[in-house]
């Protein structure tokens, strides 16, 4: 089974508009978080 992290920050990518959850990777820069991913980031209009 997997295991849930239930209450997670989310926010919506700015290139593809889909909502992502808060990673252990961005923990000191979560405000400054605005892409899903670094494709997103790299292909921003």
């Amino acid at each position: 089974m997997a295991h849930k992290k239930p209450n997670l920050p989310e926010k919506i990518c700015a290139t593809c508009g889909l909502p992502f959850a808060w990673r252990k990777k961005w923990e000191k820069n979560w405000e400054n978080v605005k892409y899903c991913s670094e494709k997103c980031r790299r292909n921003k209009t």
